[in-house]
């Protein structure tokens, strides 16, 4: 018999963290408050990894404990997304009234800084060649 476990929990593992990485994003930037989301969140990861403790198999158990435990993740990494837009290191909203009050702050930024053409390390960046003009 073939076992698919593995593969099931492999993509569940690969999804969750693809849509944890995406959605927290989404969601952050399109909630005024964080708060309602984070609970869903934090209410669907408790009942998915309820639901993995009665599971008529391992593989169900195993891909609803995975999805739960993600959820779960996903519904604390809220806060430190909020976190990365108040410090300008995440691309604010300025249609989000709370992203708002950070731009008018001025702590925020709509520039993405992971929106650049790559680089190449060995290259010095322009303005350190200017620096060790100075220190020399």
């Amino acid at each position: 018999m073939i076992q698919t476990s593995g593969l099931w929990l492999a993509i569940a593992t690969f999804l969750s963290i693809w849509w944890g990485h995406v959605g927290v994003r989404w969601l952050e930037a399109k909630s005024t408050d964080i708060r309602p989301p984070m609970v869903v969140l934090i209410i669907a990861g408790f009942a998915l990894n309820v639901a993995a403790l009665f599971a008529p198999n391992i593989t169900i158990s195993g891909v609803c404990s995975v999805v739960g435990i993600s959820l779960w993740w996903d519904a604390f990494e809220l806060v430190r997304q909020d976190r990365r837009v108040r410090h300008g290191h995440a691309p604010a909203n300025p249609a989000n009234p709370r992203h708002a009050r950070y731009l008018a702050a001025g702590t925020a930024t709509i520039h993405d800084p992971l929106d650049r053409e790559p680089s190449d390390p060995m290259e010095p960046v322009p303005h350190s060649i200017e620096r060790n003009a100075e220190i020399a």
